[in-house]
């Protein structure tokens, strides 16, 4: 497998690999980078959060990066309030027993514009395996360009035929390069999945691929067979 990691999964480990941090030292960090006003309006923020029992540290890391990026006082209050809803309509969607790191993932796909309905129906489909990396995968998708209704439709294509967190993994860093090489989004989604619409098509039309071309020797593999963990 690549060891190259999707962008959307990779910001959604980072944030998670902080360990979360006393009251204090978020204040501190807030009015460190933060006017004292934005910074106490940040904090009732987290501390809303914290009340609802829902991640606190991806709302600090959301103002810090508005912060770096010097964007207004008004702009990151906004995100930071805008987080808090997804994460709560992330725990609708997926259950008052979701980890930190499905929730997180589930507001990152409802920030790409993936509907709520979605996530209800990844949760359902996986059963008791973690959902954090179908959603992370589906949001990367919107990222790099695939419409919405195209990366739903691979993911879901995929969750129901059981593929892995590695294959999931595989599939988004399969998508980036075919993407890069020069297809469609919505094309290199399609075909990477196997969904509907890519049996007869092959992989070959992203230009520059050597592992689109049929192997030496041997036939053509059918698109329709392309194994997401798989390259």
């Amino acid at each position: 497998m690549s060891g190259m990691i999707s962008r959307g999964i990779a910001i959604g480990v980072a944030l998670l690999a902080l360990a979360p941090a006393p009251a204090s030292a978020q204040d501190t960090r807030l009015s460190a980078r933060l006017d004292a006003r934005t910074a106490s309006a940040v904090m009732r923020v987290v501390d809303s959060a914290r009340a609802q029992a829902l991640p606190t540290e991806p709302l600090v890391q959301k103002a810090l990066q508005g912060a770096a990026k010097r964007a207004p006082s008004e702009r990151v209050l906004a995100a930071v309030r805008e987080l808090l809803a997804e994460l709560g309509t992330a725990r609708t969607s997926l259950g008052a027993r979701s980890t930190e790191a499905e929730l997180v993932a589930g507001a990152g796909a409802l920030h790409a514009g993936v509907p709520a309905a979605t996530l209800t129906r990844v949760r359902a489909l996986r059963g008791g395996q973690s959902v954090t990396v179908a959603l992370g995968t589906l949001a990367d998708l919107v990222a790099r360009g695939v419409p919405v209704n195209g990366a739903v439709s691979a993911v879901l294509s995929l969750v129901e035929r059981r593929a892995t967190d590695a294959d999931f993994l595989e599939f988004g860093n399969q998508v980036g390069r075919d993407i890069a090489a020069g297809a469609p989004p919505a094309v290199a989604a399609r075909v990477r999945s196997g969904g509907p619409g890519s049996s007869g098509a092959r992989p070959a039309t992203v230009p520059g691929r050597p592992d689109n071309a049929a192997p030496r020797g041997r036939g053509r593999r059918p698109t329709g067979q392309v194994n997401p963990g798989r390259s």
